[in-house]
């Protein structure tokens, strides 16, 4: 069994930059990229919005110089899943793959949050050339284009809506014919003059020329079949955050993401921290990911400071 000063779970921009810090606190972190090494950033092409970068950066690049960056700091970072935990008592146990124990005295919990799909196969092959969760992160390269947006709560409206400043026209796909979002954000939709509401429609396929998408095809509640023209496919049905192995030590919210305590990356069992989108519902950006990976690796240091005067 092997013992550590600070575990980190999660290999994307709130990992690495906690692993940064951690290691240059001379923590020794060891940092497991769990099941998508880079994080959600890479289903992704080019980042334009990370600071430092003026010409945009690829996504999968900016995460190798993370990775590079933590690694040269001292960070032990490694392959591998946590399949259990124990936060009972510390030290920590994390067990990764279901046969190796790390046992820690104190735990970052980045392991993110996962976009919802469709499931179409062809959504997955346009991912990266036209189909995206994250209308922030890939709205610029649709200026004056033509967009389309699935789903009708809060989440789907503010990706419409965020588009629409950009776009030339967006249409709303809405499986049923009113929608979930609260009374002010429909008032905005409806109010938006470039978005255009396709009620009782869900989408079969999404249509493309091999390389991009082009179109989507629609199917209406009353048997009706048509396509629209498009030049990029949007979700906005939510996202399912990793945090169900921490379900039974952890405070989550109603939606699953790890609750922290006020300013900071604490959570309910002192010792854990949880950094990225596995506690942020709301912004969900590397940028903020990885402020939050900083402030969870202080928040760790202090913590075990703290111990050592005690």
């Amino acid at each position: 069994m092997e013992r550590t000063k600070c575990l980190i779970l999660g290999g994307g921009p709130a990992g690495f930059t906690a692993a940064i810090y951690a290691s240059r606190a001379n923590l020794s972190p060891i940092l497991y990229e769990g099941i998508q090494p880079g994080g959600q950033l890479t289903t992704t092409t080019i980042v334009e919005n990370f600071p430092g970068f003026p010409g945009g950066v690829d996504a999968n690049t900016l995460m190798e110089s993370m990775r590079a960056q933590a690694k040269s700091f001292g960070a032990d970072v490694r392959q591998g899943t946590a399949t259990a935990v124990d936060l009972g008592k510390r030290p920590f146990k994390v067990t990764i793959d279901a046969e190796t124990v790390i046992e820690a005295e104190t735990l970052i919990v980045a392991t993110g949050a996962q976009a919802n799909y469709l499931g179409l196969p062809s959504e997955e092959k346009y991912k990266g050339g036209g189909v995206s969760a994250c209308a922030t992160c890939d709205g610029f390269f649709y200026r004056k284009r033509t967009v389309a947006v699935v789903g009708g709560g809060d989440t789907a409206c503010e990706e419409a809506l965020y588009l629409a400043s950009l776009a030339k026209k967006v249409y709303m796909i809405v499986r049923r014919d009113v929608f979930r979002a609260s009374k002010a954000m429909q008032e905005k939709v409806f109010a938006t003059p470039n978005i255009e509401v396709l009620w009782n429609c869900i989408a079969q396929e999404v249509l493309g020329d091999g390389m991009a998408v082009t179109g989507a095809r629609l199917l209406r509640k009353d048997g009706t079949v048509f396509d629209i023209q498009i030049d990029g496919f949007f979700l906005g049905i939510g996202h399912t955050p990793a945090s169900a192995l921490f379900a039974p030590w952890l405070t989550l919210d109603g939606n699953g993401y790890i609750v922290t305590e006020g300013k900071s990356a604490a959570t309910s069992v002192p010792g854990v921290f949880a950094a990225g989108d596995v506690q942020d519902s709301r912004y969900r950006q590397a940028i903020t990911a990885a402020a939050s990976g900083c402030m969870a690796a202080q928040d760790a240091e202090k913590y075990l400071i703290a111990q050592q005067n005690n």
